[in-house]
């Protein structure tokens, strides 16, 4: 049956409260109402939900959604029932009582979606039920997972290639955030996709800001960071679960409600941290890479990395977890050598044949970390795309273009130090450590090694502690030095190094990037709106999302309140004009909120 577009975006409007279609999400929609397979890359926050949803509107039947994370399916359903569609799924929180009345409603064709997991939907029971219903496509959410070559492969995904066997006349979707070229081959391959229509959409997220800020004191540097963002939410990703703890443990003494996520906790208390931090009961998430595949939470305004990511893929999916509701966000990395050598140790405590890609994955990581050029156009790069523009004005190179010195003579003593700590003692140190014996610090670890004795003892003592670091991170990245190998994070010269320091090459060196502050400029999907106003919403908002036992964002989004507080519609005709105001949620919270916001406007212009 064919689908008249303006049929289609009168659903559009009707369900989802949105006037037109995000980029490729038209074209995918039309191809899974004629019953194509399609494979589908659109970034995070691009709107991969909508594209298997509004076709599941449109026809009879049910869509079954593949979905790795069972937290998260309970997010997305009650999403879709606030909306008025009937959404369901299955995973092993349920009650057998309700599992069975679920089914029940299956086989009655009561539902038009249902969220399942791979292991659950791969039963040999459940398919056999499932061959009795109506199935009018199969959806799989995250399908990077199939892939080994992906980020963040799941042998349970394998599974799902039996599908065009056991479903051989219903189309399949597959969708990811987060693909390269090989993975993306390796996913339509897999599950035997038929012709498949591809769209891969562009990977740039205009509303996100990327930053990478030295590591100097990294508790403090997170702690002022989200301090002087108050309102803000977050996810603080780490690279350990000790530090997971910790972290959310001093931020908590520090005033800030913070959680820890990883999968050393018991599963119910993840979920029920992951369930705080969903509903704004915890500002701030501090995580393993464990936390937020498919998070749908529109409203982290910030990520920070706290530790050296190991792969780019897993990079940009996790900074894509900030801004899904169009507003600008925050991205933040804070870069050590320690870091980099902590991952090199990771990899080799992998099997040998996983060490090589391991190695260059780390390598493209490091390289976009220390790159003068625009990061936007890095990681980009690293996707087959090219970015066009001479600067992005949302990453920090382009935004605060690093200043250049003449940096000669305190390289010169940098390399000079590193060589006569060598040559006193027969073996390297860590950069720290040289740090301390060039401004002269006065430490056990120095006297007793004789290091107080030496020719470059305190001839750095102009400078501190802090631009001395800098110096031997960007001495590194020049390669003059390099990174030891061995357990400690200890550093040598390269021959590149040895050859400055006896030729006395001029230097060029580069101030390092170590602030935090919000750039004033308007940026990419800004919504000046009356910010009084707008928290007023928030907490109309919170309360009837609490009433409703959801998460706020399901409510309206943040995107959609600042449309209000900018508007400030008197109407119910001019409310339904908000973008993501659908029929069932005017029908819903219409009244509340047009009432909400001509009672503000009242005691505004009384107060005037």
């Amino acid at each position: 049956m064919r689908h008249a577009p303006a049929e289609i975006l009168s659903a559009l409007k009707k369900y989802f409260g949105y006037d037109d279609f995000r980029p490729l999400q038209r074209e995918i929609v039309a191809d899974a109402l004629a019953g194509r397979d399609v494979f589908a890359l659109l970034p995070t926050g691009g709107g991969k939900s909508l594209c298997f949803q509004l076709p599941a509107l449109l026809r009879d039947g049910v869509t079954i959604v593949v979905s790795p994370l069972i937290a998260l399916m309970k997010d997305q359903v009650d999403a879709l029932q606030t909306s008025g569609i009937a959404a369901t799924f299955l995973n092993s929180t349920l009650a057998g009582t309700e599992a069975r009345e679920r089914l029940r409603g299956l086989d009655r064709n009561q539902f038009r979606l249902l969220y399942v997991a791979p292991e659950r939907l791969m039963m040999e029971n459940f398919l056999e039920r499932a061959l009795n219903w109506n199935i009018a496509q199969i959806a799989i959410d995250e399908a990077h997972c199939i892939s080994e070559w992906g980020h963040d492969f799941r042998p349970e995904y394998r599974e799902l290639k039996k599908l065009r066997t056991l479903f051989p006349d219903v189309p399949i979707m597959a969708l990811t955030a987060t693909a390269t070229e090989r993975v993306r081959d390796d996913i339509v391959k897999h599950l035997e996709l038929r012709d498949p229509r591809c769209y891969v959409a562009s990977f740039n997220r205009p509303n996100l800001t990327y930053r990478v800020v030295a590591k100097s004191s990294a508790y403090q540097q997170v702690l002022d960071f989200i301090r002087a963002r108050p309102n803000e939410s977050g996810i603080v990703y780490c690279a350990s679960r000790k530090s997971t703890d910790a972290l959310a443990e001093k931020l908590t003494r520090d005033g800030i409600k913070a959680l820890p996520y990883h999968a050393g906790m018991e599963p119910r208390e993840r979920t029920r941290n992951q369930e705080a931090f969903l509903r704004d009961d915890a500002r701030v998430i501090t995580a393993t890479i464990a936390f937020g595949m498919g998070i749908n939470k529109p409203n982290v305004r910030f990520v920070i990395h706290h530790d050296l990511p190991k792969n780019i893929e897993g990079y940009y999916q996790e900074t894509g977890r900030a801004g899904r509701d169009g507003l600008p966000s925050e991205c933040v990395l804070l870069l050590s050598v320690g870091d980099v050598v902590k991952q090199r140790r990771f990899i080799e405590e992998k099997p040998e044949h996983e060490q090589r890609i391991a190695r260059a994955q780390l390598r493209d990581m490091i390289g976009y970390a220390e790159t003068r050029q625009c990061r936007r156009a890095a990681l980009l790069k690293y996707f087959g795309e090219d970015w066009p523009n001479q600067s992005c004005d949302s990453c920090d190179n382009c935004l605060e273009p690093r200043e250049t010195f003449d940096g000669t003579v305190p390289a010169q003593k940098f390399l000079s130090c590193v060589h006569r700590v060598r040559q006193k003692s027969g073996f390297n140190f860590g950069i720290n450590h040289i740090v301390e014996v060039l401004i002269g610090a006065e430490t056990d670890a120095i006297r007793q090694r004789g290091h107080d004795q030496i020719s470059t003892y305190g001839i750095g003592r102009e400078m501190k502690r802090k631009t001395w670091q800098a110096i031997g991170r960007e001495l590194t990245r020049l390669g003059l030095i390099a990174v030891a190998p061995g357990k400690f994070a200890t550093i040598e010269l390269t021959p590149a190094g040895r050859d400055v320091l006896k030729c006395r090459a001029s230097i060029t060196l580069t101030k390092p990037g170590e602030t935090f502050d919000k750039d004033k400029r308007k940026l990419a999907g800004a919504i000046e709106c009356d910010e009084v106003l707008f928290e007023q919403l928030r907490s109309l908002r919170r309360r009837l999302a609490d009433e409703r036992d959801v998460p706020a964002y399901i409510i309206f989004s943040d995107a959609s309140l600042r449309e209000m507080a900018r508007t400030q519609p008197s109407r119910l005709a001019h409310f339904a004009a908000i973008p993501g105001v659908g029929q069932q949620k005017l029908k819903s919270f219409g009244e509340i909120f047009v009432k909400e916001i001509a009672d503000y406007v009242l005691s505004k212009s009384s107060a005037e």
